[in-house]
């Protein structure tokens, strides 16, 4: 009989699926903030994302299968047993994440933020501020994996010419006019209208947008973060916004997280900041997807099917 931990919420349907793809098995369901040591050490799978902190304790643990797309934290040294196998929900955010972006892009190119404030003082007044159009700008999409994809083709419907990098197999994809790799880069940035972040953080990842990386932007540039917060320097990025250098930078995540009230980020008048909740667990469709691929490894752990999503523990990504 094995102890299956699952540490987000399901429907009665969900958990039936779970008790017919486990039979014998005791199932307990714990949020995340609520697991203990002692619930970690009785599971021989955990399906979510329990605390870190107990994991390597437990001799016993088969599957970790996580209900997010981040996963490089579970493959630092003595996290995880060596045995563990370990999956995350990659593909289960794109379709959300990738509204946010549109949204956020379209709420900074028609200056939302400034007519809600004329709002909120009951104020009419038509403002001459230049306003831009997604359709003819040049898109550069770094991290061209589910989310990044899924932005670029809804970017592309509108009419925006795509440029996706990936740190391998640069062949390009119907969402994508162009494909490169991370070595490009530099090349690629002072061309682009909107840089889109949407990369997982990791050690090749961090500050990969340097004050170097992001003098080299565009002027009057906009840069999307929905990846991890580590991925951007955010002292340079304060420079370049209240420089003039940046149109606007629109983030989902912030280093750190959560952002402190005194970082210069929240007093940036072209820095609009949501704590990270992009991709959160209060979309159906998003909540859907990710039991499906939990149900998915549960059964594959147990004999029946293919794994989706195994994450190669030297490099922080998904296996290909």
């Amino acid at each position: 009989m094995h102890h299956i931990l699952i540490t987000f919420s399901t429907m009665p349907e969900q958990f039936s699926l779970l008790q017919q793809a486990a039979p014998g098995s005791e199932i307990r369901y714990i949020p995340s903030k609520q697991v203990a040591r002692e619930d970690v050490l009785w599971a021989d799978i955990i399906l979510g994302n329990p605390p870190l902190a107990y994991l390597h304790e437990n001799p016993n643990l088969g599957l970790l299968a996580l209900s997010r797309a981040g996963s490089a934290d579970c493959c630092e040294p003595g996290i995880l047993p060596e045995h563990t196998i370990l999956t995350n929900a990659t593909g289960a955010y794109g379709i959300i994440i990738s509204e946010w972006m549109i949204g956020m892009l379209l709420s900074i190119y028609n200056h939302f933020a400034v007519y809600r404030a004329q709002q909120e003082k009951h104020c009419w007044k038509k403002q001459t501020l230049g306003r831009h159009s997604i359709y003819g700008s040049k898109i550069l999409i770094v991290g061209a994996g589910n989310i990044g994809s899924e932005f670029a083709r809804r970017a592309k419907a509108m009419g925006a010419y795509t440029i996706g990098v990936r740190r391998s197999n640069p062949q390009p994809d119907s969402c994508f006019d162009e494909m490169h790799l991370i070595s490009d880069l530099d090349t690629l940035l002072p061309e682009a209208d909107v840089v889109a972040l949407s990369v997982p953080g990791t050690s090749e990842t961090a500050h990969l947008m340097s004050d170097a990386r992001l003098s080299l932007m565009k002027q009057g540039a906009v840069l999307l973060n929905v990846g991890r917060g580590s991925a951007v320097d955010s002292d340079a990025l304060c420079r370049h916004l209240s420089s003039g250098h940046l149109l606007a930078a629109g983030l989902d995540v912030t280093e750190p997280e959560p952002l402190p009230p005194e970082h210069p980020l929240w007093a940036q008048p072209n820095a609009y900041i949501t704590p990270h909740i992009s991709g959160g667990m209060d979309s159906p469709i998003s909540c859907q997807a990710i039991f499906e691929i939990c149900l998915n490894n549960l059964r594959a752990y147990l004999g029946e099917g293919e794994y989706r999503n195994i994450v190669d523990r030297q490099t922080g990504y998904r296996r290909l």
